[in-house]
């Protein structure tokens, strides 16, 4: 998320700390109260005839997801153009009908809105807290979109077993670049694209870390900024994995087993 924390928080045990702008709600505060957020005109330009699942997306955050701690209070009036269209936005580096892996999903950004935006698309969510796990399936149920939840650590071999091979990985402040990269590339195939939505930090982050991805087997790493229509502009470090690292610490370098 550009300009605060993101889900880092996830890798913690349940409840010991939270997500991006997660603070404690207090009973029946802000859920459920006042106007919820309406989208921005540019909204139906980036989810077409699925803009009202993406507003009820929004209502759940901005009602539900305060109520439970997923989203803090100041968020609750930008959640369209700091959150959804801003994770939206990374559509446009996705190519049709790729499969996709969000690690540390939270309140399920950017996946959610990758799927509402591009249904074309296989998303799974990775989350390792059971309250935001129980959050997510409630959310998919009520829009009725098909989109897999797996409760794990992405770097777990069982959650690798079930969601590897993706096409592409991708999060959303989920951890500094270098650790971030060391949990995408077991689960990319070889010539995936690991795409994490960072803040402005996000060049000097490549800088720093390059040549541990390159150790990782990341190859052509760069950072594109792209925009929906009325959001914030959406810092992408894209890396693709050309090698995988092989059994004692030699590096393979092969096709792998392609997604479905």
């Amino acid at each position: 998320m550009n300009g605060h924390t993101g889900h880092e928080a996830s890798r913690d045990s349940d409840g010991a700390s939270r997500t991006a702008g997660e603070t404690p709600a207090e009973p029946g505060s802000m859920s459920g109260s006042g106007d919820l957020p309406s989208p921005p005109p540019a909204a139906a330009e980036v989810f077409g005839d699925r803009l009202g699942l993406a507003t009820r997306y929004v209502d759940f955050l901005a009602t539900a997801g305060l109520e439970r701690g997923l989203m803090g209070p100041r968020e609750r009036p930008r959640l369209w153009v700091r959150h959804v269209l801003n994770s939206a936005a990374a559509e446009s580096q996705l190519a049709q009908g790729v499969s996709v892996v969000d690690i540390g999903s939270g309140a399920g950004l950017p996946g959610i809105p990758l799927a509402l935006a591009r249904p074309d698309l296989t998303i799974t969510l990775v989350e390792p807290l059971l309250r935001r796990v129980t959050f997510l399936e409630e959310i998919i149920a009520e829009l009725g979109i098909d989109v897999r939840v797996i409760r794990g650590r992405a770097e777990e071999k069982p959650v690798i077993i079930e969601a590897g091979e993706a096409d592409v990985v991708t999060s959303r402040a989920v951890a500094p670049l270098a650790k971030l990269a060391g949990w995408s590339a077991p689960l990319l195939k070889v010539g995936g694209r690991m795409v994490a939505l960072k803040g402005e930090s996000a060049v000097d982050e490549v800088e720093r870390d390059r040549a541990s991805l390159r150790k990782l087997g990341f190859d052509d790493v760069r950072v594109e900024t792209v925009a929906a229509p009325g959001a914030e502009p959406t810092r992408l470090v894209i890396g693709i994995l050309a090698t995988r690292m092989g059994g004692r610490g030699s590096r393979s370098r092969g096709r792998g087993r392609r997604s479905h």
